[in-house]
């Protein structure tokens, strides 16, 4: 049985042409399906972030078609497929410091104007993530009281919230000691996997491109 392909890159090209001229992404083809996890490696400054904001539609490409849960993204439809389809983790988490873990985890949902009172769907569902991600105790503590690791576990949750096709991480653990970071590979993945998601990291750290299906390496504009 065919599997649905969650992503779909052809030929993406990405040049700034500011300070100077600079080709940075070169022809990339690409495609992620459903419930597959791809790591993307390379050296610093190889261009891994530009990608994973070109295939997450945050950048827009200038050259080349992209696809999103089998829809062409376009200028008119980018917004609405990245809140409905695609979830983003960070390496500095990116969570509100004012805000609880919950309100943190079901801003997606906000932003995509569901109903987040309590008793809710989404807000049912920000508690059930929270659980999964071993943060329960912690829903109604403000982002600035958890550790590092809890806020990483925390924007894991917040990728989750309006069940998207694919999610996209840059050095998920990059901000973390060995020992949590071993700890968060496991549980983003396995969180994944419960879900049957799609997932796209850009990493340095081997043990966890090892975890991933497929392993590619950014070198001279080109996925190897």
């Amino acid at each position: 049985m065919n599997r649905k392909i969650a992503l779909k890159a052809q030929n993406l090209h990405k040049t700034f042409y500011h300070p100077i001229k600079a080709s940075i992404i070169r022809g990339i083809d690409l495609t992620v399906h459903q419930g597959e996890a791809v790591a993307i490696t390379g050296r610093s400054g190889e261009g891994k972030s530009t990608l994973l904001q070109l295939l997450g539609a945050l950048e827009t490409p200038c050259r080349g078609v992209l696809e999103i849960a089998e829809q062409p993204v376009t200028r008119l439809n980018k917004s609405k497929i990245r809140n409905k389809h695609i979830g983003f983790i960070f390496q500095f988490f990116h969570l509100l410091e004012d805000y609880t873990a919950l309100e943190n985890t079901l801003m997606p949902a906000c932003i995509a104007r569901r109903d987040i009172s309590k008793g809710s769907e989404a807000y049912q569902r920000g508690q059930e993530l929270l659980e999964h991600v071993g943060l329960t105790e912690r829903a109604h503590f403000n982002a600035k009281l958890l550790s590092g690791g809890e806020k990483q576990r925390v924007a894991i949750a917040r990728a989750f919230c309006n069940d998207p096709d694919i999610i996209f991480a840059d050095e998920p653990s990059g901000n973390l000691d060995k020992e949590t970071a071993a700890q968060i590979h496991t549980l983003l993945l396995d969180v994944a996997r419960r879900g049957n998601k799609s997932i796209v990291i850009v990493t340095h750290d081997p043990d966890l491109a090892g975890l991933c299906h497929s392993n590619y390496i950014l070198q001279n504009g080109l996925l190897i």
